[in-house]
């Protein structure tokens, strides 16, 4: 049985040689070490725009809720005749830089406010509808 330790011994040292003389199967291991630094540039580049995605997500929704609110106060507060402070309200609520816009329709008064969404390119918008109150007249 020592015979065949010796040979498997003398075989692994062989290898362990060969590699160490510059072989094909060192080359290999410097290949893969570069391979995992690419990698996980890759990985790191992909988590970031994860990230920055989800941000945008979250930002665009509670952009449109503000845009949302700030709708239904202006035409609620125009519905009732106040026009003016609907419009202030509206800015106070609404993101910065949004788009206000107030008209009458008949028996009604709608208001749409329009804001860019912050990080995504998107143009959110919210309309609102109120029924102008009895002692009200346009």
């Amino acid at each position: 049985m020592r015979p065949l330790t010796l040979v498997a011994d003398a075989a692994r040292h062989s290898l362990f040689a060969a590699g160490a003389a510059g072989s094909r199967g060192s080359a290999r291991v410097a290949d893969d070490r570069g391979a995992v630094t690419v990698e996980a540039a890759i990985a790191l580049g992909s988590l970031v725009v994860a990230v920055m995605a989800c941000l945008g997500a979250l930002l665009a929704a509670s952009t449109q809720v503000r845009c949302v609110d700030a709708a239904r106060e202006a035409a609620r507060l125009a519905a009732r005749g106040d026009e003016p402070r609907a419009v202030t309200t509206a800015r106070q609520v609404a993101p910065p830089n949004a788009t206000i816009v107030l008209r009458t329709e008949g028996a009604h008064v709608v208001a749409v406010v329009s804001a860019r969404a912050p990080l995504l390119p998107l143009e959110l918008r919210a309309e609102a509808v109120a029924a102008l109150e009895p002692e009200v007249t346009r």
